[in-house]
């Protein structure tokens, strides 16, 4: 199992956690988002979990993530009531203990300071973190999230989680960014079919191996008939080449293209 502050050399992953998401009652937002901080840093997610509040299945799927290379994003679960697992399935996973971290103790003691509110067990458990664990700064209310190994913990609440997700992009993971230059390209195939379109996609990633084909078919609308937009993502030194190729094959094959849009 990885541990440690040892650096993640796979891919990106989001585990987002709460029931009232599975069962419909509130709208999930950190998806889009993530994605859109990532892209902005010219990365990418390459894979999302979307899990009920079951501490079991939570323990189940961090001991799978925590065993690989991904850099991971969880969302949701980490406060200090029956319904939050979070913390304790972390725990679970890696095989450590609960404890209280003492930077964290510090942050949440200087919340509560001056409001009254009594500082006892229940307030200082938010920040009970898998031994070893680091903080992640909280700015909006300074109850921090966690980070363990090569995962990162925050809230379910948007306005507090996304920009700790920053944070933690910004301060660990620069090294990271547009790491590796990308490029995109794709036409419509009007009346396009895939299956007869398949040859050619295995065509091009075979010739061009920096690239990767990929195929979005509509059923079309009023304004925009039936069509299948083909393209490439991949090294830009390869892109117009593979497209130039496509182009040729699509046409070859009787088909009318124009740009996408």
């Amino acid at each position: 199992m990885t541990t440690g502050n040892q650096r993640p050399t796979g891919g990106i992953g989001a585990v987002i956690i709460g029931d009232e998401i599975m069962l419909g009652r509130r709208e999930e937002q950190h998806f889009p988002r993530l994605v859109a901080l990532l892209a902005a840093r010219g990365l990418r997610l390459d894979w999302a979990l979307f899990l009920g509040d079951d501490r079991q299945r939570l323990v189940d799927t961090f001991r799978r993530t925590l065993a690989g290379d991904d850099l991971v994003f969880s969302f949701g679960g980490i406060g200090n009531t029956p319904d939050d697992h979070t913390r304790q399935a972390v725990a679970a996973a890696a095989g450590v203990e609960l404890e209280l971290h003492a930077e964290a103790a510090r942050e949440i003691r200087a919340r509560f300071a001056g409001t009254g509110r009594e500082m006892n067990d229940e307030v200082l458990g938010m920040g009970r973190f898998p031994s070893g664990s680091r903080i992640i700064p909280n700015p909006c209310n300074r109850i921090p999230g966690f980070s363990f190994a090569h995962h990162h913990f925050v809230p379910g609440f948007p306005q507090m989680a996304w920009p700790m997700v920053e944070w933690v992009l910004d301060t660990g993971y620069r090294d990271r960014f547009h790491r590796e230059a990308r490029a995109e390209a794709a036409i419509r195939v009007w009346e396009g079919v895939e299956s007869v379109l398949a040859p050619l996609m295995r065509r091009v990633e075979v010739e061009y191996p920096g690239v990767k084909v990929f195929s979005l078919p509509s059923l079309g609308s009023e304004s925009v008939g039936r069509h299948v937009e083909l393209g490439v993502r991949g090294l830009p030194e390869q892109v117009p080449a593979a497209m130039a190729l496509i182009r040729e094959q699509v046409a070859a094959l009787g088909c009318r293209f124009t740009p996408r849009d």
